[in-house]
């Protein structure tokens, strides 16, 4: 009986390949739930969503604004965008009538919503004219409840409303006014006075109605962007605030009001805290040049390059998913998405020349999720390391280099293997586009390098990024697609679209840090795990990392990390792990998470290009990217992997660790040398790639020694031998 894997294809003569050309990379996906508006609507959402990222450059770049205003337009007005273009339910393929009841029960609800928010203009000319307390009655009775109310059943609506794409929906208006006069009572109305009354018995009770309103808002923008997961998790932490007094053991807490708890879930210690703090500043900025470079079609550019570089090689198209999704990474800050813009190319192309369509799958999602951990942008889970441990990006930033190399070069090893096994062939000449042409549009990369040289010749993060931005228009003009005023206009158009997604995630992430700081719940957790070490530092460890893995599943990047490095990571600290090895552990394994059964978002969304099973390619993903499963425990044992050392022990570290996954990748696929590898030797191969990984000199040297035994015992038994058990 052979190892091969049954699912793969065996090398057969292959059909032509026509050339491939990489076009449309840069286009973004079109949701299913996303309006398609036409003619005057579609100009004036474009004009609202060009005025949305003017505005973050202008505020960033020329005149600051306060920084708890500017938190509260840059969430409020992506919940406006969102409420425009997003619809509480798919479209049907056919259209269907509209419900005319929704529609007339949405008019009733107007009324309280428009009445709530003219009630802040009145609470604001009061608070002008001198006035230091708001009447109760007024906050409560011509404010709160119509507000609440108005929300919650616009948000029912909205799950059962029907009609045309190109059309606006009514409920969806009532939840615009809501979160308009939910911002603007903490934008107007709630001011600096009355914030030093957050948290006690003299907070005004108006912070709460519109605490409760711009929360479910929130929420309800995130279930409609990324689905119920992160929902769930939210409300379940929302729960746990007015249920923790009975729940038993460590989880027990003395509780708190709903007043008390949410005047203060609506400040910078939840919503409005780290995770907004981020995406108002750093995220919104990188999105804007993201988009940007794919209005100048670097995208297509990053593929074609990868094609031309990698797609000679044996099982070439999957080595193509490796360096196009690295190199994409640094410009898509989800793993999801970089399954779609690239692996829309690669994934037929890998089943063409032999992969299954698991395997297929599998590749892309793994190469896709590696690209979160890429510098120099990472995602946006980065700049929320950056604003949480206080450590300078660009040390985050030289501190992923390694890690990042260990991953991709894990998932090489793997598809080269597999590719080796199954007999697959490379892409021929003719099927590739010109390397030599291709050279002479590297000037494209040139954005990217301005972004690094400007971080680290000591530019501030917003300069860099606002720098490589503006070269990115600059550069374009020396390529056939030059951005003009309208294509700039396109590019700021796109961006504010991308961004409502992770902003509106970092403001749910929000209330989930919010109610662990407030309950204390994270100290609580932190003792648990304290008590786990006292038996077993690993054990502690591997409990870390599951918690980080759970909290992940189904959710994006940012809010996963964001939320375990509340939860998981000030324990960690407290075991005597050093912060940056501590966040960096939690970020991996919120990385991992999309590809990490039986909830993994990119192995979701490759499996719906590639045609196979979700659960199977989620299983084979998982496989592909084992070694970032391991690479977070190397940094606990081995700083220099951080590049926490010197020179001669970073240069060490990086090379053991590179055949340490070599040998990692040949017990994963049975396959080592040219020849298959029976179970003894995947042992021997696993044992050798641990010793490897650990880190220290003896282990390096142990580890050394068993693999001069393997070579010599692969040397024996001969190439391409079948593996009998």
């Amino acid at each position: 009986m052979t190892t091969t894997d049954q699912d793969s294809t065996p090398a057969t003569p292959l059909p032509t390949i026509e050339a491939v050309l990489a076009e449309g990379v840069d286009e973004e996906p079109v949701e299913p739930n996303r309006r398609l508006f036409e003619g005057w609507l579609l100009r004036a959402v474009s004009v609202l969503a060009i005025a949305y990222s003017t505005f973050h450059l202008y505020t960033l770049n020329i005149a600051p604004l306060e920084t708890w205003s500017f938190r509260i337009i840059h969430v409020c007005g992506a919940l406006v965008l969102g409420y425009i273009l997003f619809s509480g339910a798919r479209f049907p393929e056919a259209d269907q009538p509209p419900r005319r009841w929704i529609n007339w029960a949405a008019l009733i609800l107007l009324v309280p919503a428009v009445y709530a928010l003219v009630q802040t203009g009145f609470m604001y000319r009061m608070v002008a004219g001198g006035a230091l307390r708001i009447p109760e009655a007024m906050e409560t009775w011509h404010y709160g409840w119509p507000l609440l109310f108005a929300t919650g059943l616009a948000i029912i609506l909205g799950w059962f409303h029907r009609g045309r794409r190109n059309a606006f929906s009514l409920p969806d208006l009532v939840l615009i006014v809501c979160s308009i006069a939910a911002a603007s009572y903490l934008l107007v109305v709630y001011n600096s006075m009355m914030r030093m009354s957050t948290g006690t018995p003299f907070a005004p009770v108006g912070i709460s109605f519109a605490a409760i309103a711009g929360t479910a808002v929130i929420m309800e923008m995130t279930r409609r962007l990324t689905g119920l997961a992160l929902v769930i998790i939210a409300l379940m932490f929302l729960v746990y605030v007015f249920a923790g007094p009975y729940l038993p053991g460590f989880l027990g807490y003395p509780g708190l009001s709903v007043e008390r708890f949410f005047s203060q879930v609506y400040t910078d210690a939840g919503v409005l805290g780290p995770t907004t703090a981020v995406s108002s500043t750093y995220i919104i900025l990188f999105i804007i040049f993201a988009a940007f470079l794919q209005a100048s079609k670097v995208g297509d550019f990053f593929v074609n390059f990868a094609f031309a570089v990698a797609g000679r090689s044996r099982g070439g198209p999957a080595k193509v998913a490796i360096f196009a999704s690295g190199l994409m990474g640094m410009i898509n800050g989800t793993s999801a998405g970089n399954v779609v813009s690239t692996g829309s190319l690669t994934i037929p192309l890998m089943k063409k020349v032999g992969y299954s369509k698991r395997s297929a799958g599998a590749v892309e999602a793994a190469a896709s999720t590696g690209g979160q951990i890429m510098p120099p942008i990472m995602g946006a889970g980065a700049f929320i390391m950056a604003e949480i441990t206080g450590i300078p990006y660009t040390e985050i930033a030289i501190a992923a280099v390694i890690p990042a190399i260990l991953y991709f070069v894990s998932v090489y090893f793997m598809v080269d293997f597999e590719a080796a096994r199954t007999g697959m062939r490379g892409m021929r000449n003719d099927e590739l586009p010109s390397l030599k042409r291709l050279a002479k549009q590297c000037y494209l990369f040139v954005p990217i390098i301005i972004l690094v040289v400007a971080l680290f010749v000591g530019y501030s993060v917003i300069r860099a990024g606002t720098l490589a931005t503006v070269s990115a228009a600059v550069v374009s003009w020396l390529s056939p697609h030059k951005m003009g005023i309208r294509s700039i206009l396109n590019a700021l158009n796109l961006a504010s679209v991308m961004s409502i997604q992770i902003i509106t995630v970092c403001a749910c992430a929000g209330v989930i840090v919010g109610v662990i700081s407030l309950t204390g719940v994270g100290a609580r957790f932190s003792s648990l795990l304290l008590g786990v070490a006292e038996h077993s530092q690993l054990l502690a460890l591997i409990f870390a990392m599951l918690i980080s893995i759970l909290l992940g599943m189904g959710m994006p990047t940012t809010a996963a990390y964001a939320v375990a490095a509340s939860v998981v990571a000030p324990g960690l600290v407290q075991l005597g792990i050093d912060p940056l090895t501590a966040h960096f552990f939690v970020f991996y394994f919120a990385v991992v998470s999309a590809i990490t059964p039986p909830v993994a978002l990119a192995s979701y969304a490759a499996a719906g290009i590639s045609g196979a099973n979700a659960m199977e390619t989620s299983v084979a993903s998982f496989r592909i990217g084992l070694a970032a499963f391991i690479v977070p425990f190397m940094f606990f044992y081995n700083g220099a992997l951080l590049m926490n050392a010197g020179v001669f022990d970073i240069a060490r570290a990086l090379i053991t660790a590179v055949f340490g996954v070599y040998m990692l990748s040949g017990a994963v696929q049975g396959w080592f040398l040219n020849a298959g590898a029976p179970a003894f030797m995947r042992l021997l191969l696993m044992v050798a790639a641990l010793l490897m990984i650990a880190g220290g000199l003896m282990t390096d040297l142990a580890g050394i020694a068993l693999a001069v035994v393997i070579v010599f015992l692969q040397k024996q038994r001969g190439a391409g031998k079948p593996v009998t058990e």
